[in-house]
Parts: C-alpha cells; sequence; structure tokens
C-alpha cells in the first residue's frame, strides 16, 4: 500500500481537492464567539483520532485542530450528509475509469471488535465469552478495494448481512454504458453458507461460491478469501477501529466508512 507516511492524518491537497466539494455549506452562527475552525483542520483532528485512537477530550490543542467536541460535532455533521458514502463513490469511479476495479469476482467476510461501551449495535460476543461486541463487515472486489462497510452486534450471524452488503454496493460510473454495481462472482467461508441465501444471490445474477459445511477444508477458495482478510487488517490498522468506544452507533459509522475512503484512495494513488 506504499510508504507509510509519518502524519498520516495531514490532508493532502490532493485528498482535500476530492473532500472539500462535497461538504455541506456550514449554517448561520447562532451567537458571537470564536471564529469557525476551519474544516481541513477539523478533518485533520479526525484523522488523528481515527489513526492513534486517542480520546476526543483529549486532542492536543497545540496541532490546531480545534477542539475534541468541535471535530465530533464535524464528524457527526458530515456522516448525516453522506460524506464518506459520496467521497467512496467518486474514488471507485476513478478506479472504474482507469479499469482497476475488478468485478469478476467480490469477497465478504466479517471481525469482531470489542465494545467497551455497550450502545446500538452491539451484542454479547460469541467470541469474547459474552463480552459486549459489534461486528465490521465487509465487501470487496477481487483486488480487496472496499466496496461496502456495515456494523452490527456481535451476536449477529454473518449470512444475515449478505444481501445488505451486496444491495449497499453503489453503482459505478467511470466508463462508456451503464454503472455497475454486481460482481460476476461471490467468495464467502462457511459463515455464509445457507441454501435460501445461494438463491437469493443468484436472483441479483452474482454466482456464489460458498464454502459447504460437512466438507474437508482445502477447498483452494482461500487463494481468493485472503484479499478481505488482508483489507479487514488494514481496517485495524486504524487505532480507533480496534475497539468499538462510541457508545453511538453512527459515530462508529463514520470512523467505519472513513477508514474505507482512505483505504480506496491508497489504490487510487497506487493504480491510477
Amino acid at each position: 500500500m506504499g510508504e507509510r507516511q509519518s502524519r498520516p492524518w495531514i490532508v493532502s491537497d490532493e485528498l482535500w481537492s476530492l473532500i472539500e466539494p462535497l461538504l455541506p455549506e456550514p449554517g448561520p452562527k447562532k451567537a458571537e464567539g470564536r471564529p469557525r475552525v476551519p474544516d481541513r483542520q477539523a478533518l485533520c483532528g479526525i484523522l488523528f483520532v481515527l489513526h492513534t485512537g486517542i480520546q476526543w477530550e483529549y486532542l492536543p490543542q497545540e496541532l490546531g485542530f480545534g477542539s475534541g467536541m468541535t471535530c465530533w460535532r464535524r464528524l457527526a455533521a458530515w456522516n448525516e450528509a453522506g460524506v464518506w458514502d459520496e467521497l467512496h463513490l467518486v474514488l471507485l469511479k476513478k478506479l472504474r475509469s482507469a479499469g482497476k476495479l475488478d468485478w469478476c469476482r467480490a469477497v465478504i467476510d466479517s471481525s469482531h471488535v470489542r465494545a467497551a461501551r455497550p450502545g446500538p449495535k452491539s451484542g454479547p460476543s460469541p467470541v469474547d465469552r459474552a463480552r459486549p461486541g459489534s461486528k465490521h463487515h465487509v465487501l470487496t472486489d477481487g483486488q480487496g478495494i472496499p466496496l461496502a462497510v456495515s456494523l452490527t452486534g456481535g451476536n449477529r450471524n454473518d449470512v444475515t448481512q449478505l444481501l445488505p452488503l451486496l444491495d449497499k454496493v453503489p453503482a459505478v460510473a467511470g466508463t462508456v454504458g451503464r454503472p455497475r454495481k454486481r460482481p460476476d462472482l461471490l467468495f464467502a467461508d462457511r459463515g455464509y453458507e445457507h441454501d435460501k441465501y445461494r438463491r437469493l444471490v443468484r436472483q441479483r445474477g452474482i454466482r456464489p461460491v460458498i464454502a459447504e459445511r460437512g466438507q474437508p477444508h482445502g477447498t483452494g477458495l482461500g487463494t481468493f478469501r485472503y484479499v478481505v482478510e488482508r483489507t479487514i487488517a488494514w481496517l485495524h490498522g486504524f487505532r480507533r477501529l480496534r475497539i468499538r468506544w462510541e457508545r453511538r452507533d453512527d459515530i462508529h459509522e463514520a470512523f467505519l466508512g472513513l477508514a474505507a475512503c482512505l483505504i480506496t484512495h491508497r489504490h487510487v494513488q497506487r493504480l491510477c
């Protein structure tokens, strides 16, 4: 994914040129006071929290990113306005224009994270002695580029998110013809094995390639499925996503969507 930046929370000019047109116009100030912190600086503060996992109230003021509460409000407002979904679509269009999206196959998987503060979309984790936890569900193309991500409780079955993730993939334009949002094949492990969902996936024009229960390991699907596991590792490389600290699910989903955009942007820089 390229060389590691010494300060990855600093927003580059190239990335800012993509994000700035998507940001909503700020509302009028209700009272006199300090001047509004520029959006670019607030975004740097959000990225600092995402990368380091620091608590909002401990965001260093000397960095010039504004207070933690200011950055928190911007993150919530931009997520509500759908900024990260729009940015993700812009990045996917760039990849498709360059012929770098692999629609031949998609890969799906999930990962558990501990929920330090139980709230919506958290539940007793079956892999952590029923402690509160959540799941990150990820769908990627054949190279590991994120196509859709979602958040559920830790006790939700993986297969229940199969269709919602497929339906969440945006229609990606960028070439002559109709926008595309459906891969040819879908690879998944045994957690997604169910006759009902196989049938529903086929109805969407996608051929399911899912490991079957009761069959010995060594099917060879890991040759293709490793890319989604690598993408999940990239997501959890952002320290704020390793443990769910947010009680509000929309804030954690905002971090998850932003992280998916950053990973997609790295692919744009590398491939385009």
